[in-house]
């Protein structure tokens, strides 16, 4: 299965933010990896910063090339705006809707929980991370799998999170994707008009 498996603190050091997750190096080291990183204040083009907010997005939802520019290509075609049906598109992915309901610490470890099918939608096990859910649709924990450690220990420490588009019920381990969230709804500090402009190109 296709995924970034490269470093992550340079990744988030580079943006100058923790895309990938919280890191300490980034406490340590804020600024941008290399020898040059503390100097590095080149003037940027407009297509460098179009560039970069692509780059954001993708490492963030933790889609590669192919499939992020599929994932727009569909978003455009959808009627709205072409940069919020992007991130719609992205938010109702099943990795990051695990992630979002508290089920896994972050997007990778979600990611890995629909891998090796510990995730019921609808009452049918779905091991595809990028499957698209709609409203109406009902996630879960399998039977099998709500005793494992790395579940419970995310939902104990993760359950103050409350997003309006999801809803969680924790003594059944059920969640259900009420709607598609509003752009002012979604906490990722992406400027998605500048993924359509660098597309529109």
């Amino acid at each position: 299965m296709a995924r970034y498996t490269g470093p992550r603190s340079r990744i988030s050091r580079r943006f100058g933010e923790p895309v990938m997750g919280d890191s300490k190096a980034l406490q340590k080291k804020n600024y941008a990896p290399g020898m040059h990183g503390r100097n590095k204040k080149r003037k940027q083009s407009e297509y460098s910063i179009q560039l970069k907010e692509k780059q954001k997005a993708k490492y963030t939802y933790g889609v590669l090339e192919r499939q992020f520019a599929k994932t727009f290509d569909t978003a455009a075609r959808k009627q709205g705006i072409t940069g919020e049906n992007l991130l719609k598109m992205l938010e109702s992915r099943l990795d990051n809707t695990v992630y979002r309901l508290g089920i896994a610490s972050s997007r990778r470890a979600a990611r890995q929980l629909v891998s090796h099918k510990h995730i019921v939608v609808n009452g049918e096990i779905v091991n595809i991370p990028s499957y698209q859910l709609k409203p109406g649709d009902q996630l879960g924990v399998r039977e099998k799998s709500k005793s494992l450690e790395s579940i419970t220990e995310s939902l104990s420490t993760q359950s103050a999170k409350k997003f309006t588009w999801l809803e969680w019920d924790l003594s059944s381990m059920l969640g259900k994707f009420v709607t598609y969230p509003q752009r002012d709804e979604i906490p990722e500090n992406i400027q998605e008009q500048l993924i359509v402009e660098l597309y529109s190109k």
